[in-house]
């Protein structure tokens, strides 16, 4: 159930309906919008019992929410939430580029490619400090020093970083340096995990699993929102179909549906949703048309020597920079901006 107070509400009407829905131990979710600031009811609505709620000044009025995944639907927010990073809106008119290698290899590798993406325009580096991989063997990332040549490569460019946390036992250390919390596919449904970053407060890219429909996607996303961090943002990253000849299958569908049943930004992935250097360019510039929030892109510079065997997937900065200028004219079609 939601509450929706009436436009003009003031601090202490939504203080008041907060108390009376926690004196009965379930839990209050405000969503302060331009507009109105909705409530969110979390737990046995039954608890509220013949509580006047409609009745106290300054609702508007209640609403059951139907689906699932209530703090992520539309019903709960209707107004398109915005998350700011240093300074960046996410999920505004601006459409942003996350880009950088798999994993931070070097500081030299970092700074590179760092320097690199921002003078085409990307406000983000990505790259792994610890590297979920399906085999045991395979390089696993270099841990806190890498979260360190991530923290060079902003101070040399400015740039905000977004890494992968795979544990609940890294938040806190993942914290000190990230500015973004990546969770991966293997971890969308890591339910210790998703809480856990819930309780940071900082805002999370949320990986879609390979194998997950899009309702458990929401509620996965509705984890970290139950815990009181509003900051999420969804990512298709391609999901596993029969199809073999492309990595995954990058579920574009994926887009405009979350548009239609969340308010939260939604990224595209097309690095690993195709896992084809030569199909990046154009799975990006599909992702924008279909309404696309942001990019996350695998950047290599020297992407045949890449230590995590990921460089088939990677675009070189210049393939980036061409590609930066296409994109800025497909938003500009579509009343957007990069």
């Amino acid at each position: 159930m939601v509450i929706i107070m009436k436009p003009g509400a003031t601090r202490e009407e939504i203080d008041r309906v907060i108390r009376r829905i926690e004196s009965v131990d379930l839990k209050a979710q405000p969503s302060i919008g331009e507009q109105r600031t909705v409530i969110g009811v979390i737990g046995d609505k039954t608890r509220l019992g013949d509580m006047p709620i409609e009745s106290m000044t300054g609702v508007e009025r209640t609403m059951p929410i139907s689906a699932p995944y209530k703090l992520a639907s539309r019903q709960f927010r209707d107004e398109q939430t915005i998350i700011e990073v240093n300074g960046t809106k996410i999920g505004g008119k601006q459409i942003i580029v996350m880009a950088g290698p798999c994993a931070v290899e070097t500081t030299e590798q970092i700074v590179t490619i760092a320097k690199a993406i921002a003078q085409s325009g990307a406000t983000f580096i990505r790259g792994g400090a610890f590297k979920p991989r399906t085999g045991p063997y395979s390089f696993q990332g270099y841990g806190e020093p890498a979260l360190k040549m991530l923290m060079e490569a902003k101070r040399e460019t400015g740039l905000g970083i977004i890494t992968e946390v795979m544990t609940p036992y890294e938040v806190e250390l993942v914290s000190a340096y990230t500015d973004i919390f990546q969770l991966g596919t293997r971890n969308m449904q890591n339910f210790y995990l998703l809480r856990e970053v819930g309780k940071s407060g900082k805002p999370v890219l949320l990986k879609r699993g390979m194998s997950s429909t899009i309702e458990e996607w929401l509620l996965a996303a509705e984890y970290i929102l139950a815990e009181g961090n509003p900051n999420v943002i969804m990512c298709e990253r391609g999901i596993r179909t029969f199809e073999t000849h492309t990595r995954n299958t990058l579920d574009l569908n994926a887009v405009p549906i979350i548009k239609e049943l969340s308010h939260l930004p939604i990224f595209a992935d097309p690095s690993h949703g195709t896992g084809i250097r030569s199909l990046v360019a154009p799975m990006s510039k599909a992702s924008i048309a279909a309404g696309a929030d942001g990019l996350l892109l695998e950047v290599h510079h020297d992407p045949d020597n890449s230590m995590t065997g990921d460089g088939v997937q990677s675009i070189l900065p210049d393939q980036l920079d061409q590609l930066m200028g296409e994109l800025r004219a497909i938003a500009g079609a579509i009343g957007r901006e990069i």
